[in-house]
């Protein structure tokens, strides 16, 4: 089981099975874990993915960093290259829904955010060694939009999103933290 797609099948798989009350409950514990880290505390632009079942709930996290203050923006895909932008969202009705059922930010009523001016990245994934390297859903759009990012990486998983091991490439590159419901892991 080291072919990474297989190993998304499989935790994919593992995550759809969690029953809803602790889903709920595992991604409330995460957030708590996640506003008691210093680096949510002092980030001022937070880059964070719309969640959709089975990857932890981040509309608790979005609306969070709204009643703080902080400034939210979330990815916008560009399929053509691969590549991705971040936009500020404000409220989720500037959301629509694009390819795969994913919502991302309206180009018309958002604005888009420097890389340089993101201090947090909460980086989506579907599986994670506890060295910090994860596998995406397989579009590659973070490892490209990660090579060229300062600011901190946060992770948020299901303990069954841990996995021991699974074959690293050239352009992948680790989290600096995984939160889990159970436990904070720091990498770097």
């Amino acid at each position: 089981m080291n072919d990474k797609n297989s190993i998304r099948k499989q935790v994919i798989e593992v995550l759809n099975r969690i029953p809803k009350q602790l889903y709920e409950d595992y991604s409330y514990k995460i957030a708590s874990r996640l506003y008691e880290s210093e680096v949510w505390k002092q980030a001022d632009v937070i880059g964070i993915t719309i969640s959709r079942p089975p990857e932890v709930d981040t509309y608790q996290l979005i609306r969070k960093a709204w009643e703080l203050g902080k400034t939210v923006a979330v990815p916008k895909c560009n399929p053509n290259d691969k590549r991705m932008t971040f936009r500020t969202v404000t409220e989720f009705c500037q959301l629509e829904s694009v390819y795969y059922g994913l919502l991302e930010p309206i180009v018309e009523v958002t604005t888009e955010v420097a890389k340089e001016e993101m201090d947090l990245m909460i980086v989506p994934g579907v599986a994670y060694t506890r060295n910090g390297f994860r596998i995406g859903f397989g579009g590659g759009y973070y490892d490209r939009y990660l090579s060229g990012y300062s600011g901190n990486t946060i992770s948020l998983a299901f303990t069954e999103q841990l996995i021991s091991d699974f074959p690293v490439g050239e352009y992948d590159l680790p989290v600096s933290k995984i939160i889990t419901p159970k436990e904070v892991i720091e990498i770097i």
